[in-house]
C-alpha cells in the first residue's frame, strides 16, 4: 500500500471516527490529509523508501488561535498521539505530543510558512521567483481528505501554479541556460579537449531543460531525486526524460560527443515547438538564446522583465 493510501485509510478507520466522536465542535473548523515533505506525499514511495518516515498518519491542520485555541490544539495533539500505532502491518514511531515533524497537528499558518514562506500563500511577484519550485510542490502535493473549513484547499489552490509573469521569467531563464550550456558551451568544451566540463555542460543542459519541460506543463519541479519520475508522468514532452538521462549518464568518449549534441539540438527543437503551440515566443528559429528574450519580451509587468533575464536562477 502506497503512503497516501495508508494515510487516507488510517484517517478513515481512525482519525475521523476519533474527531467526530471526542471533538464535534470542532470537526467544522479542522481538514485532514497527507501533504509537504517526503515521497509518500507525492505518491513516489517504494520498497527503498520505506526505510524512514513510513507510517500510519495523517496531517490534522487547523486555523490560527482565534479560531481554534491553543487548549483545543493540545487535546488534539493528545488524542491524535493515543491513536494506534499500527495499521496493516506498518507501526507508527513513537509520537511526539504533536505526534511528529511531518504528521500529526499542524498550524495551517506553520505549514505553509515553513514552505513558501508566507502563512496565508499571499506572495509578491518577487516572492514567487525567488522560490524554489520542489518547496512549492511540498505545498501543493499529496490529498486533502476533509476541509469542511476550507483554509487549508483555498491557500493550495492560491499556489497551485505561478502567475504568468512568474513563469514566463523562469521560462525565459531557463531556455537561455539551454543555449548556453548545449548549443553552445558543450561543442566549444569538446573542441578544448576539456571532457569534464563538457559533462558539466551537459547536466546544466539537462537541468534546465527538465525546468523548461515543467514549467511548459505548468507544474512544479520536485526535489530533484524524483525529478525525473515526475517528468515521465506528464502529460506534455514527457518522453525527453530518456534523453536527457541519457545525456547525464553518459561520457563523450568514442565519438558519442557528436551524438549528445545531435540529441540536445533534438531536445531543443521540442521545446522550440512546444513554446511556439503555447505562443510563448514569437522566434522562428533553432536558436534558443532569441527564443528565451522572445518569451522574456512577453512578461507583462515592466518590472519583473526588465530584471535581468536571469534573475529566476
Amino acid at each position: 500500500m502506497k503512503g497516501l493510501e495508508l494515510a487516507r485509510a488510517y484517517y478513515e478507520q481512525y482519525g475521523r471516527p476519533m474527531l467526530q466522536s471526542q471533538f464535534p465542535a470542532l470537526c467544522p473548523l479542522l481538514a485532514a490529509g497527507l501533504a509537504g515533505s517526503g515521497s509518500e506525499c507525492f505518491g513516489f514511495d517504494d520498497e527503498v523508501s520505506r526505510d524512514h518516515d513510513f507510517e500510519p498518519g495523517f496531517c490534522l491542520f487547523l486555523p490560527d488561535e482565534s479560531v481554534v485555541s491553543r487548549a483545543d490544539a493540545f487535546q488534539l495533539e493528545r488524542a491524535y498521539a493515543r491513536l494506534p500505532r499500527s495499521m496493516d502491518g506498518v507501526t507508527r514511531a513513537l509520537a511526539t505530543p504533536t505526534g511528529g515533524a511531518r504528521r500529526g497537528v499542524l498550524r495551517t499558518a506553520d505549514f505553509f510558512r515553513d514552505r513558501i514562506g508566507a502563512p496565508d500563500g499571499a506572495l509578491s511577484l518577487m516572492d514567487w521567483l525567488r522560490l524554489p519550485d520542489s518547496a512549492l510542490s511540498e505545498a501543493v502535493n499529496g490529498e486533502i481528505f476533509d476541509d469542511p473549513y476550507g483554509e487549508v484547499t483555498r491557500i493550495r489552490d492560491a499556489v497551485a501554479r505561478p502567475p504568468e509573469d512568474v513563469r514566463r521569467k523562469k521560462l525565459a531563464a531557463h531556455v537561455l541556460m539551454m543555449a548556453q550550456s548545449g548549443q553552445y558551451n558543450y561543442r566549444r568544451c569538446l573542441a578544448h579537449g576539456e571532457t569534464g566540463a563538457a559533462q558539466l555542460a551537459a547536466i546544466r543542459f539537462a537541468e534546465s531543460a527538465m525546468q523548461t519541460v515543467f514549467l511548459l506543463n505548468d507544474v512544479y519541479m520536485p526535489y530533484y531525486k524524483w525529478c525525473f519520475r515526475a517528468m515521465r508522468a506528464l502529460p506534455r514532452l514527457s518522453l525527453l526524460a530518456e534523453l536527457l538521462e541519457y545525456l547525464i549518464s553518459t561520457d563523450q568518449d568514442d565519438g558519442r560527443g557528436d551524438e549528445k549534441q545531435d540529441v540536445m539540438e533534438g531536445i531543443a527543437a521540442d521545446v522550440i515547438d512546444e513554446l511556439t503551440a503555447q505562443r510563448l515566443t514569437q522566434a522562428t528559429c533553432g536558436d534558443l538564446e532569441k527564443h528565451a528574450y522572445s518569451i522574456q519580451d512577453g512578461i507583462r509587468d515592466a518590472g519583473l522583465r526588465n530584471l535581468h533575464i536571469l534573475a529566476a536562477l
